[in-house]
This record gives structure tokens, C-alpha cells and sequence, in this order.
């Protein structure tokens, strides 16, 4: 279809008192609900963060919210499917996988308080990067209310009029496609600005009326072959977009050097009122205005210091002790072997008298399969018994001020550790 002819086209679609645009995204009450929805999200993070959002959709303050886009008319009309849970499945995979739900938890609050459009699509990219089981591109239309002019909408009948009007193939469960069909709309919606609008939910109103054929477009085959190069070349720039993120999420978390990451945890253990004992060859590194020792204890419980393990033990990055007991033990492992930290955590575990020991292996994000291939090792095939956690850097940094400010003992570094996964599959 030429310019003039698709101008025609949305000019008509405009004027049509039955489409998109006059039913919906001239209603008067549309633009009502976008504060109550984005302060309904906002409620959903701040339950997924004090661990309170539960592990069903039915009652939980996202089915409100997601009822609430549901209700915008029919472009939204089964917003909700994407949120249902659908138990022979086990999607979407953010109801019984509390990571998964932090996860999600923190791209909302990302796009909620994020201004620019980077920070969006990082946020995109960051949720993509999990592979969250059935929480695909529908998670868009909640970004829509809060980000119009940077997020479209998504749904079926929106993929099919951009394919009828690209010559795209849209797969609806993937972010890269639905982000280079962004590209593609705003590209649409800048060519003819004076008949769409700056707010995206008039390109996607006409798309969806394209989709659900009210206003047929050629079939596939009258599609240009510019056209096509247009849509893969969206889609190749949006994949080396999702690379670039990475690499900079990467990139971030090696600027947390492991002094850093111990002075951390050396002043949240402190405020939550543990003793701390930094591992002897790293008492005397610069941190703050002192060193990490500063305020820490200098040796470890006689029943600790008594053991044949005891020197090994001396070295373990930080511990955590409460009446001369150890409650938890952390080993940094920036970017050296995770093997020599796991060696010293066992020698404490096999050889401390505690029973409440909990045992920490720190690292950057993108360890995570390096430490579970560690783990999975035969000389450690008794490891996970012991409940060995893993502490991401990122959750670290974003936490630590909230858990010394309103934790208590344990429970808030557990809540923001997981279990180590099986690298076997075992």
C-alpha cells in the first residue's frame, strides 16, 4: 500500500463513529484510569517486595489492576488471559517461583519510576533476560498506562494488522519482535503524526482494527521487499540493543569490586545488630573513612577457633555471630574460582557446633550458572544439603538500605538470596 492510499485509510478509520478511535481513544473516561492503574502497580511492588503478594492471581491486587486494563474497551478485552493462572501449565511462572516474582516485581518498579524511554526497554530487557514462563510481551499493556507515548499496546489482533501492513511475522510470545514492532509503529505513527498522535494508543487502534478486518489492507503477498528489510533490520537492531543491556548489567556489577561488596555486608550485618568478623587477610583494606575491620571482632568463638579448620575459617569473607555463634557465613566471589569459597564454607559447616548456620556464596548476577555448575561437581554433591544460597550483587546493592532500616535477624537477606539451581537438572 502507498503513502497516499494508507493516509486515506486512517483518515476514514479516524472518521469511522464505530472504530478504535472514536469508541475508545476519544472516550472520556480512558485517560481517567491511567492514574489509578499506575498507583494500582505500584501496589503490586510494594506487596511483592515485603513478600506479602501471595501465590494466586484470584484476589491479588495485579487481578485488580489488570481488571482495570481489561475494562479500557475492546482493544483490551483479555488483557487478563496473559495473568490467569493456568495450573496444567504452571504459567504464568511468577505466582509459585518467588524469584521469578521478584523479578517481575522489579521490572514494574523500574517502569514506574523510570522518565526516559532507555530506561524502559532496559527494563524490557532485563525481564526477557529471565525467561519467565508464559509472561511474555501482554505484560506491555500494563507498561502502556504508565509510559504512552513510549510503550504500545499488544495483543493478537495489533500483531496481525502490522503484519497485514508490514509483510512482519509477529510471534506473540517474544519480546525482540514485539520491541522491533514498536520501532516499526513509531516509525508509522511519525509519518503521520497529524492523523495518529503522540499518545501510541491511536497507531495501535488502527493496527487492531486493521487485525480484526474492519479495514482489510492488501494480502501479504502485495508486501514490498523494503518492507521486509525494514522489519528484520528492526529486529536485528533490537536484538544488538538486548546485547548491549547485558553487557552493561555485566559491565555494572564488575564495578562493585569485593571490598566493596564486603564493607556491604560488614554494615548490614552491624545494623541489624550482629557481631562481624571479616575474613584476617582483608581486616586492615580501606573502607569508608577506616578499614573493614573497623568495629568488627578480632577473633573468632573459642568453640570455632578450637577446630582443625579453624585457619581456613579465619578467611571466610564476612561472618555474622550472635552470643559467640556463628549464624552466617558469606563468601565474595567476584570474579576468582568459586571453588576455594566453597571449600571454606564446608570446613565451617562440618566443623561449627551451630545449628542455625546459614551459608552465603555472593557474586555478580551473571554467576549464577557458574556457581550452580560449581555446586554440581561431584566433591560437592553434598553441598546443596547444607542449603547453600546464592546473593546476587544486584539484590544486594538494591536492598541493603530498606533491610537494615526495617530487618530483623535473618530473614530479610534470606528473602532476597534463593537456593542455588541444579546445573545437572538433577
Amino acid at each position: 500500500m502507498n503513502e497516499s492510499d494508507l493516509r486515506t485509510v486512517i483518515a476514514r478509520w479516524r472518521d469511522d463513529m464505530g472504530g478504535t478511535y472514536r469508541t475508545w481513544f476519544l472516550w472520556d473516561e480512558r485517560l481517567k484510569n491511567f492514574r489509578s492503574i499506575k498507583r494500582g502497580l505500584q501496589v503490586v511492588v510494594e506487596q511483592i517486595e515485603a513478600g506479602s503478594f501471595g501465590n494466586t492471581y484470584r484476589g491479588s491486587a495485579l487481578e485488580t489492576v489488570v481488571r482495570s486494563v481489561a475494562e479500557q474497551r475492546q482493544i483490551f478485552r483479555g488483557a487478563d488471559h496473559a495473568f490467569l493462572w493456568k495450573p496444567k501449565l504452571r504459567i504464568p511462572d511468577i505466582y509459585e517461583a518467588p524469584d521469578n516474582q521478584r523479578a517481575f516485581g522489579r521490572f514494574l518498579d523500574a517502569c514506574c519510576c523510570c522518565t526516559a524511554e532507555q530506561g524502559v526497554i532496559d527494563a524490557i530487557h532485563a525481564l526477557d533476560s529471565r525467561k519467565i514462563k508464559g509472561l511474555g510481551p501482554a505484560a506491555a499493556n500494563l507498561l502502556y498506562f504508565l509510559h504512552p507515548t513510549i510503550v504500545p499496546p499488544f495483543n493478537t489482533a495489533i500483531a496481525r494488522g502490522y503484519a497485514s501492513l508490514t509483510g512482519a511475522r509477529v510471534r506473540l510470545g517474544r519480546w525482540d519482535d514485539y520491541l522491533a514492532m514498536r520501532t516499526g509503529m513509531l516509525r508509522l505513527n511519525d509519518d503521520h503524526r497529524e492523523l495518529l498522535s503522540n499518545d501510541l494508543g491511536a497507531v495501535a487502534g488502527f493496527l487492531f482494527d486493521v487485525g480484526t478486518g474492519r479495514y482489510p489492507l492488501p494480502p501479504e503477498s502485495d508486501h514490498s521487499d523494503e518492507a521486509r528489510a525494514a522489519w528484520e533490520a528492526d529486529l536485528a537492531t533490537v536484538r544488538e540493543s538486548a546485547k548491549a543491556t547485558r553487557a552493561t548489567r555485566i559491565e555494572r556489577a564488575g564495578e562493585h569490586s569485593h571490598t566493596k561488596v564486603q564493607g556491604w555486608l560488614r554494615d548490614l550485618g552491624r545494623d541489624l545488630g550482629f557481631q562481624v568478623h571479616i575474613a584476617a587477610n582483608d581486616r586492615s583494606r580501606p573502607w569508608g573513612s577506616s578499614t573493614l575491620a573497623d568495629g568488627c571482632v578480632d577473633e573468632l568463638p573459642p568453640a570455632i577457633a578450637s577446630i582443625s579448620g579453624a585457619e581456613a575459617i579465619r578467611l571466610i569473607d564476612v561472618l555474622w555471630l550472635k552470643d559467640q555463634e556463628i549464624v552466617a557465613a558469606f563468601e565474595v566471589e567476584h570474579t576468582t574460582s568459586i571453588y576455594s569459597g566453597i571449600v571454606r564454607l564446608l570446613d565451617l559447616a562440618y566443623g561449627a557446633p551451630s545449628t542455625r548456620l546459614t551459608l552465603f556464596l555472593v557474586a555478580p548476577d551473571d554467576r549464577e550458572p557458574d556457581v550452580a555448575a560449581q555446586l554440581g561437581r561431584p566433591a560437592f554433591r553434598h553441598v546443596r544439603s547444607l542449603g547453600v544460597r546464592y546473593l546476587p550483587y544486584g539484590e544486594l546493592d538494591r536492598h541493603r538500605e530498606s533491610i537494615a532500616r526495617f530487618g530483623e535477624g535473618l530473614k530479610a537477606i534470606l528473602a532476597v538470596s534463593r537456593t542455588i539451581p541444579d546445573a545437572t537438572g538433577g
